[in-house]
């Protein structure tokens, strides 16, 4: 998850107002000077920090909680309540077919989000075509050519012209009006009078829906000033913020940037292509305190390949009656969600800080490892994995070019997995979403957008 550092920060807090026999001054003092020294270590505003806490104590102090809640609790909602207050109101997102243009500063990665933003919203089914404006770095063009064919989608460049508007309005004579179209235009040092002309004039030929602002997190609280020059001079709609994930300064950038009044739309939390996420600031706000963010976990289930695959998948999951054959969609469905840290933040109670790297790496060497080893099975044993003896392990292993001893784990994995599983689905909140998903998805139909 990102801002590892920040989160389980914030969790210690919340863990010391549990274990608090009362709430009184000492224990409010100590959640106070916690909280100030997680948020200024993160890089957030000094001056945010202290009017934050100041509020959190003011309230802690004033505010009687409501009918039925215990002091503990309500002090837990005053802080979630006045960390969520510092990044802005959730804002909707209409996924539908936009004209967006990408600008930003140098090396802040706006070529590799375009590439994001493709494979966004293809997978939700937009078609996508990828435009490269940038009229002064070759290298950027033949970047996003080899973006859009990892992608998938359509791309358009000009390498003969050096007018970035006429490139633009080219690429839109090209494409149908279901498109959406990405932009992806010249980086800039600054806010340089040369290359603002020269977005306004690509801006007037695009004539976007979305003008967005690409950011390294790394930045940190120079984001926000960054934020609102541009803001300023071109009228952003929204920031993206890249390398969240990496940045100890992550913090600061996304409090910064909030505060500057362009509001921060997606999320970039890695280097592969997959790795964008939608910055809604409650759910952000709800991992970040260990809550979980179930919401995102199921959505991201949505977007396997094999829709009812994983539906088939769910309903055994529901009724205990999980196979090899479940194992294997959830193991590709892994594959296609990232890597186990990002999965575990999604869930109550786990966050990638709980959870040592080196585990997380070899457990995704182990799951290449499985996910041979379950192709090397027949549908009876998928089915049941009581038939596979000994003879039946020998001729798995071979199969897939593992030894014995590792389709041996994997079936003591996949007991472990079904025991699991079964614990899973007794949280409630996760069973009732769960079920809800199930019951929306038509027999036979894929449960969630067209690939």
């Amino acid at each position: 998850m990102v801002l590892d550092a920040l989160g389980k920060s914030l969790r210690g807090v919340l863990q010391k107002i549990a274990r608090g026999s009362t709430i009184d001054d000492a224990l409010l003092n100590e959640v106070v000077r916690d909280i100030q020294r997680a948020l200024l270590q993160a890089d957030v505003n000094v001056q945010l920090a202290l009017e934050l806490t100041q509020r959190v104590r003011r309230r802690a102090k004033e505010e009687r909680p409501p009918a039925g809640a215990s002091p503990r609790d309500f002090l837990v909602r005053i802080i979630y309540d006045e960390i969520r207050s510092i990044l802005g109101p959730d804002r909707p997102f209409e996924l539908k077919p936009k004209k967006i243009l990408l600008t930003g500063l140098f090396g802040q990665g706006k070529t590799t989000t375009a590439g994001k933003l493709a494979r966004y919203f293809q997978k939700r089914g937009v078609r996508v075509g990828l435009v490269a404006a940038d009229v002064h770095r070759p290298a950027a063009i033949d970047q996003l050519e080899q973006i859009a064919g990892k992608v998938g989608c359509e791309f358009y460049a000009n390498r003969g012209e050096s007018r970035a508007e006429v490139i633009v309005r080219e690429a839109l004579d090209r494409w149908p009006p279901h498109f959406a179209v990405i932009v992806d235009t010249a980086g800039r040092s600054g806010v340089d009078s040369e290359l603002l002309d020269e977005l306004t004039r690509v801006r007037a030929a695009l004539r976007p829906d979305e003008t967005w602002l690409v950011l390294d997190a790394a930045m940190g609280q120079a984001a926000g000033r960054s934020a609102s020059a541009f803001h300023a001079a071109v009228g952003l709609t929204g920031v993206i913020l890249t390398k969240v994930d990496g940045s100890a300064k992550g913090g600061g950038a996304l409090s910064a940037v909030a505060q500057s009044g362009a509001p921060i739309v997606f999320l970039g939390t890695g280097e592969h292509l997959e790795e964008l996420e939608r910055f809604e600031p409650t759910r952000f706000v709800s991992r970040l305190l260990g809550m979980g963010d179930i919401q995102t976990l199921l959505e991201r289930f949505e977007e396997l390949t094999n829709q009812e695959e994983a539906k088939k998948a769910a309903e055994n999951l529901m009724r205990g009656r999980f196979r090899l054959r479940d194992m294997r969609t959830q193991l590709a469905s892994l594959g296609e969600m990232g890597t186990f840290s990002k999965l575990f933040g999604a869930l109550p109670g786990f966050g990638a800080g709980k959870v040592d790297p080196r585990t997380l790496d070899e457990s995704q060497r182990r799951l290449r490892r499985y996910r041979a080893i379950l192709d090397s099975m027949t549908a009876e044993e998928l089915d049941d994995a009581g038939l596979i003896r000994a003879e039946r392990i020998q001729r798995i292993a071979r199969g897939s070019g593992q030894r014995p001893t590792e389709v041996r784990a994997l079936l003591k994995h996949f007991e472990q997995t079904r025991k699991a599983a079964h614990g899973l689905v007794s949280n409630r909140r996760f069973r009732r979403q769960l079920e809800r998903q199930i019951a929306a998805a038509p027999d036979g139909e894929p449960s969630g957008p067209a690939p």
